[in-house]
Formats: C-alpha cells, sequence, structure tokens
C-alpha cells in the first residue's frame, strides 16, 4: 500500500510556472512508478507524465511535452512535476499516481488544483 499526498499548484498567469510535489508514505517508494494525471472540469482524466521507479525513464504527454518536467527523489520519497509555460487548457486538478512496474497506475492522491489565466 502507498498513500500519496500532493501538494503546490494553484494559480498563474498564462505563461507563468508552478509545481506539484507528491509525498508517498512507505518504505518502498522506490518500486514504484510514478505518474503525474490531470481532470480538467467536464473532461476525463488523462495522462500527463511518468516516471520510472530510478528515475531513469520518463514519459510525457504530446500536450505537456518540452513544458513540464517530472522528477522523483526516492530518499525522500516524493515526486515532483515543474510546469512551465503554463497555458488556460493546463487548468485541472492534478493527481499522484503510484503502480508497480509493469502494471497500472493502483494508488491515487486527493488532487492538487492548478488554475492557468488568460
Amino acid at each position: 500500500q502507498v498513500q500519496l499526498v500532493e501538494s503546490g499548484g494553484g494559480l498563474v498567469q498564462a505563461g507563468g510556472s508552478l509545481s506539484v510535489a507528491c509525498a508517498a508514505s512507505g518504505r518502498t517508494f522506490s518500486r514504484y512508478k510514478m505518474g503525474w494525471f490531470r481532470q480538467a472540469p467536464g473532461k476525463e482524466r488523462e495522462f500527463v507524465a511518468a516516471i520510472s521507479w530510478s528515475g531513469g525513464s520518463t514519459a510525457y504527454a504530446d500536450s505537456v511535452k518540452g513544458r513540464f518536467t517530472i522528477s522523483r527523489d526516492n530518499a525522500q520519497n516524493t515526486v515532483y512535476l515543474q510546469m512551465n509555460s503554463l497555458k488556460p487548457e493546463d487548468t485541472a486538478v492534478y493527481y499522484c499516481a503510484a503502480g508497480v512496474v509493469g502494471g497500472s497506475f493502483d494508488f491515487w492522491g486527493r488532487g492538487a488544483q492548478v488554475t492557468v489565466s488568460s
């Protein structure tokens, strides 16, 4: 079991930057792949970024590639999402997720609101 708590986010103007962090409980954090997903009002939850257990491999949605960076600190049991050049369409609740390697994302945080004004 992994418990995830997001922090950060907030309100920023278009073109600005924000970051969100996700703190995980448990001693096996380094065994999990981690991901960020988001859900905008009236839309389905969508994949944003993922990072392997070691941090050596990352993946991004095309919509955020080149603007967002996912990273992790296994010593601190934390995964981060740095968001630059934000656009109004990035406005959403951002969720942290964890999953075993080769499996689905089974553990989810409660989300952090990110609002980008135009």
